[in-house]
């Protein structure tokens, strides 16, 4: 069990899609990675197995907690596929913004910049930015480029964790959750 504040949870979740939007459109989700902290459970969905899912492949109730970085974007993934949204939603990416208002951050407000506050080892900002555009791109991709995204997606959600355990004491505070 993790408590954060007041609340505790049996479960939290660390989850991440792939997806693609091209201006003007909602998003096609084509990947998911989650993983659970406790257990270590995991789970990697492609965009067919994705798609056939009428719920969230994790738990979204009071007892869960998802953990995302800049999570409007995993929240829209959840809308276009028609899930129910997970009752507390904890986003790194604000929660970053919070702990650096007002301060210089050297690497940017990004996932790869919060790692970098933190003294985490993140992968290469060329290798992030190479799979963000093939992402960006959309499909259909090769087994090769499938592979090399939800390998991607696996180490942000890995990383996600790593920030989650670095930043998991000064997130007490009220309104942590969203």
């Amino acid at each position: 069990m993790i408590s954060l504040g007041q609340k505790c949870f049996d479960q939290v979740w660390f989850g991440d899609f792939e997806f693609s939007a091209p201006p003007g459109n909602r998003p096609d989700p084509f990947c998911l990675v989650a993983k659970e902290l406790l257990t270590g459970q995991k789970i990697k969905l492609w965009e067919d197995e994705l798609k056939s899912l009428v719920r969230p492949p994790y738990p979204t109730d009071s007892k869960s907690l998802f953990v995302a970085y800049y999570a409007s974007a995993e929240m829209s993934c959840h809308a276009v596929l028609g899930w129910e949204f997970p009752e507390n939603v904890l986003d790194l990416f604000t929660e970053f913004r919070v702990a650096t208002n007002g301060k210089t951050v050297p690497c940017g407000n990004g996932l790869l910049g919060a790692l970098a506050h933190y003294g985490l080892p993140a992968i290469d900002s060329a290798e992030k930015d190479s799979m963000r555009d093939l992402a960006i791109r959309g499909g259909p991709f090769t087994d090769e480029e499938k592979r090399n995204l939800l390998s991607y997606c696996e180490s942000d959600v890995i990383s996600l964790m790593g920030l989650f355990l670095k930043m998991k004491n000064d997130l007490g505070h009220e309104g942590v959750l969203l």
